[in-house]
């Protein structure tokens, strides 16, 4: 579909509704750009965070968005915008525009233009780094969702953990470590860990630096993000875990999101999908990645203190809704 548009590309913030914190960062703000493409009467919206340990912010997104505005008014498919900007925030918010307009202009919803039959979607609760204590409370706090994704640095690893599994015996526990530990923190940490019933370890060692887990047999399943930005990185990390987790803010987009899982599907390699907090604008097409994920994290609008209009529903138990037109697809 090679139509002219219009763009427009609005910064937006949206506070947290609590500090959030990972290994080496602290958010209370979710920084995000919206793009907007009209043509024919319709209008298309997505929307980038993109990745902070990339460097990409607010300003950074803007700038690229603009870098290509003129090519993006005379009309470009999705495999041009591919060519035309490298993976990252941009991209995402212009990919997600793209199939929204051609939505809209079809007078189809997604599932339709996909062939898909969509099912709906459980996701996980998230729990920031805080205290052994105040991670237990958090976790008791989401009582109602069977699985938990637990933020973790490189203290105290074991005391949070037992302290999550004694306030939710019965929940999944899955840890994300962004990049904090070495591969003997991991080797370390992970038979007790592992005795603690915790399902999946998702980055434990830097982007760049994970070469140590090629032939290692780890007792848990281990699990790519900052490792795997998109097709290209998967080609090299590809033998080092055994799934990765796709974010579209990270691969560049839907388009990007579904080849990439496509890939590692056959492979052989388990898929989930994840994101960098955001409204339900984000993760709309990422309800649509999920499709095709074991695992699934599209929890970032119960971070927030208000989600945008026409917002995903979030149910007892994790349930999310699918997604209306009126928001996205």
């Amino acid at each position: 579909m090679v139509t002219p548009v219009k763009m427009t590309v609005e910064e937006k913030t949206f506070p947290l509704a609590a500090p959030f914190s990972i290994t080496g960062h602290t958010f209370t703000n979710l920084h995000t750009v919206w793009v907007s493409l009209e043509a024919k009467g319709a209008k298309g919206r997505g929307e980038g965070t993109g990745s902070y340990y990339l460097g990409e912010t607010q300003a950074t997104i803007s700038a690229e968005l603009e870098s290509v505005r003129e090519q993006v008014e005379a009309g470009i498919t999705r495999e041009e915008l591919a060519a035309l900007l490298p993976v990252g925030g941009a991209r995402n918010a212009l990919d997600c525009a793209l199939w929204d307009l051609e939505c809209k202009l079809m007078g189809s919803t997604i599932w339709q233009v996909l062939d898909l039959v969509p099912r709906q979607l459980t996701t996980v609760a998230t729990i920031g780094v805080a205290s052994p204590e105040e991670m237990a409370a958090q976790a008791a706090r989401w009582h109602e969702f069977p699985a938990l994704k637990v933020k973790l640095d490189n203290d105290l690893v074991i005391e949070r953990i037992t302290a999550i599994r004694e306030a939710r015996p019965e929940a999944t526990l899955v840890i994300d470590v962004n990049q904090g530990w070495t591969f003997e923190d991991l080797k370390t940490y992970t038979p007790k860990l592992d005795s603690l019933g915790v399902s999946f370890i998702e980055q434990p060692l830097p982007r760049g630096k994970d070469e140590e887990l090629v032939g290692y047999d780890s007792p848990i399943p281990l699990g790519a993000d900052e490792s795997c930005l998109g097709l290209e990185d998967y080609a090299v990390i590809s033998g080092r875990y055994d799934m990765i987790n796709i974010k579209l803010d990270k691969c560049g987009g839907l388009t990007e999101g579904l080849a990439l899982a496509d890939r590692a599907m056959k492979d052989g390699r388990g898929v989930m999908v994840g994101n960098m907090t955001g409204t339900s604008l984000s993760m709309a097409p990422s309800y649509v990645l999920g499709q095709y994920c074991s695992l699934v994290d599209i929890d970032g609008p119960l971070l927030l203190e208000q989600d945008c209009a026409d917002g995903l529903e979030y149910q007892p138990g994790g349930s999310v809704s699918i997604p209306a037109p009126e928001l996205w697809g």
